[in-house]
């Protein structure tokens, strides 16, 4: 999209959320984006991103999760029309869950013995002669015969050659994110909301079943060991 047109849109958009959610308080500029946040209280805020070619909106630390799929429901119902999106513009919807696990130190260690444990990989590198540099798995899987409803798993640890060279290793976490996606075409303007409804079952069973007890759990039984 044209980018003046853009933030000309989006600050109609905004005012609008706004007068939904009042929260929202501050608009932010930065290279190619525009965004609506909220302050942030012990750890909890919201935000809207509009970019050229993307929409994303998000809520870190929610009290229930309902409160966030309230924003993105509401940019769902809002955006199409303030921002004159139609089902043709949209390549796919996605939604994530994000869980940090704090950790002052060696996160790329934590993660090869949490998760890959005495599996064939784990012998690849012995972390006693060889400082493991780098080790962020990623496994993604379809929900359907037809390969357009796909998941996401993903472990981010942002450990650097320098902390694993010195040994001194900043106060990071280790993120575990978790992404259901539904590629188009998306069939109308009032199917988006019932494919966020979609997307909102899988990622919760996903999460539930699969992602809190094998990959959260077991990483943070590691963290301080």
């Amino acid at each position: 999209m044209d980018v003046p047109k853009l933030q000309e849109n989006t600050t109609d958009l905004f005012d609008r959320v706004k007068r939904e959610m009042p929260e929202f308080q501050r608009i932010r500029s930065f290279e190619q984006e525009v965004a609506l946040e909220t302050s942030e209280l012990e750890g909890q805020y919201q935000w809207i991103g509009i970019r050229p070619r993307q929409i994303g909106s998000g809520f870190v630390n929610p009290e229930h999760i309902e409160h966030a799929y309230d924003l993105h429901r509401l940019m769902l119902e809002l955006a199409p029309y303030y921002l004159s999106i139609s089902p043709l513009h949209v390549e796919y919807i996605e939604l994530t869950f994000g869980f940090d696990l704090p950790a002052r130190e060696n996160r790329n260690a934590i993660v090869m013995q949490s998760l890959y444990g005495n599996s064939p990989l784990s012998s690849i590198a012995s972390d006693d002669i060889e400082p493991l540099l780098d080790v962020q798995p990623r496994i993604g899987f379809a929900l359907n015969e037809a390969c357009d409803l796909q998941a996401f798993v993903e472990v981010k640890t942002r450990t650097s050659a320098v902390e694993t060279a010195t040994q001194i290793f900043q106060d990071e976490p280790i993120s575990v994110y978790l992404t259901v996606r539904k590629n188009g075409p998306i069939d109308s303007v009032e199917s988006f909301l019932s494919t966020f409804g979609r997307l909102a079952g899988h990622i919760e069973h996903i999460a539930e079943n699969r992602v809190i007890p094998d990959v959260v759990v077991p990483l943070h039984q590691a963290i301080g060991i």
